[in-house]
């Protein structure tokens, strides 16, 4: 028989859960989600676990997201039943994550994107080493920033969220730390020791025995720049505003924005200035209500899934196809 997609094991103190697709980078299919509900289940209020510790199998990804093919797959064929499944059933595991009352540990060696960082990102601590790699990258698909991260993403530092959700920027190694993704950086070669101290003791403060000294930012050159431009209240003026620094970096943001679907792009930073004021069960709600219209009512989620994942020509054909053509009337129409 072939192993579990997401192994789920009883080591010392600790309750371990593998994703266990390498070849799919660990992306999350409605199966894994109902285990990760069975394990929190079975867990919250089991005296002998005193922590999980979550991880990503094969070396290369922690979790790459969420299987948004087989969502797309769904979408074109008209059947709506799988997909409000799947988001509503992943939105309640982030949930139960972020009540969960014990520390939730995750360990990300390798690329985490979208639904990795709704596993990760509500619990902790958060362990990354220098190959992780995290990103929401939700634009490129005309998605938007969900699994809760319309509540993360807006109370981070600055304008760090709104640069993070929009131009989809991959965050390596101890840059997470700095930008509030995760908690503790440890280097590759000490998690395999780090885990037998967590599994031996439970304790989740034995961490900090593991932990690297931080480098600097990468980002800390275009930290102020970030906080200027990405602050202002619609993508157009952002844009203008990057124009306005007259940088080499500026532009690569802009060029980066202007790839983007235009309608998705209004969308999640409409979604970032709600979560705000939300609570996290807020942000869900809303995160849950979006799907429908940009799932099933919107173009650019099917071109750009298509365009990204499955023919990979990188050529997505946007309705509208820029910024300046997208109705205002039409984004708030989306939400509630």
């Amino acid at each position: 028989m072939s192993e579990p997609n997401l192994v789920m094991a009883r080591e010392g103190r600790a309750g371990t859960l593998l994703m266990n697709r390498p070849k799919a980078l660990n992306a999350l299919d409605l199966g894994m989600i109902r285990d990760f509900q069975n394990a929190i289940d079975a867990w919250r209020d089991d005296p002998d676990v005193a922590l999980v510790i979550l991880e990503g199998a094969g070396g290369r990804a922690f979790c790459a997201g969420g299987d948004v093919r087989a969502v797309r797959e769904a979408a074109v064929a008209g059947d709506r039943a799988p997909v409000r499944s799947f988001f509503s059933e992943e939105y309640a595991v982030n949930e139960g994550i972020a009540t969960f009352p014990k520390p939730w540990v995750s360990i990300i060696d390798g690329v985490c994107m979208g639904g990795g960082i709704g596993l990760a990102i509500h619990n902790g601590p958060r362990v990354v080493s220098e190959h992780a790699l995290l990103a929401m990258p939700e634009t490129a698909i005309a998605l938007f920033p969900d699994v809760g991260t319309s509540h993360i993403l807006p109370r981070l530092p600055g304008a760090l969220g709104n640069w993070l959700a929009l131009t989809g920027a991959r965050v390596t190694g101890a840059d997470n730390v700095h930008c509030g993704f995760a908690t503790h950086y440890v280097l590759r070669e000490n998690l395999p020791a780090l885990r037998a101290a967590l599994v031996e003791t439970g304790d989740a403060g034995v961490i900090e025995r593991f932990t690297a000294p931080l480098p600097e930012a990468s980002f800390a050159p275009y930290r102020e720049a970030i906080d200027r431009c990405f602050s202002k209240p619609t993508v157009l003026e952002i844009i203008q505003a990057l124009e306005a620094e007259g940088t080499e970096w500026a532009a690569q943001q802009v060029k980066t924005l202007r790839r983007m679907s235009p309608t998705s792009l209004c969308v999640s930073l409409e979604l970032l200035r709600r979560g705000a004021a939300l609570d996290l069960r807020g942000c869900l709600e809303e995160e849950l209500h979006l799907t429908e219209g940009v799932v099933h009512g919107h173009p650019d989620f099917r071109e750009g899934v298509r365009s990204v994942l499955v023919d990979k020509d990188g050529s997505p054909k946007w309705s509208p196809p820029t910024l300046e053509e997208v109705d205002p009337k039409a984004i708030q129409g989306l939400f509630r």
